[in-house]
């Protein structure tokens, strides 16, 4: 069985551009990013199907010629998934651009404390209420 090494590659730069735009700021970025690795993934999935065949008709086609129709099925599952997920993240974009003038994705406030007490090695408020104020070695001797 020979794969087409051209559509492989075309899969694979699809994929690495689609993962380097999703890890930007942008709403914008992160929805092209997110086409372009869907593209990617369909193409794979066409790649895996392996060999083009006649159409997958009972008595109309011999068994021996037939395409596999389960990647073509997820093939267009992919693509219905790919333009809702456009749809929703397209109104994100649009309801940020209204509030912001932008669309970038803000920090959250309680993403910045937890980055502040990981990089001065504390616990959070919420750590110390579920463990009673003990370190994690305490509680684990304890439960032994």
């Amino acid at each position: 069985m020979s794969t087409n090494v051209s559509l492989i590659l075309t899969a694979s730069a699809l994929i690495g551009c689609g993962v380097y735009l999703i890890l930007e700021r942008s709403l914008t970025r992160v929805l092209a990013g997110l086409l372009l690795m869907g593209n990617g993934v369909s193409i794979l999935f066409l790649i895996a199907g392996g060999r083009a065949g006649d159409a997958p008709i009972e008595g109309k086609t011999d068994v021996a010629d037939m395409a596999d129709p389960l990647p073509q099925a997820l093939v267009l599952t992919a693509i219905v998934i790919a333009l809702a997920t456009t749809a929703f993240l397209l109104a994100m974009a649009y309801r940020s651009w209204q509030l912001n003038a932008n669309d970038d994705v803000q920090d959250d406030v309680e993403d910045a404390s937890i980055r502040r007490l990981a990089a001065a090695d504390e616990a959070s408020d919420s750590h110390d209420l579920a463990t009673g104020g003990q370190d994690d070695d305490e509680v684990t001797e304890e439960g032994a």
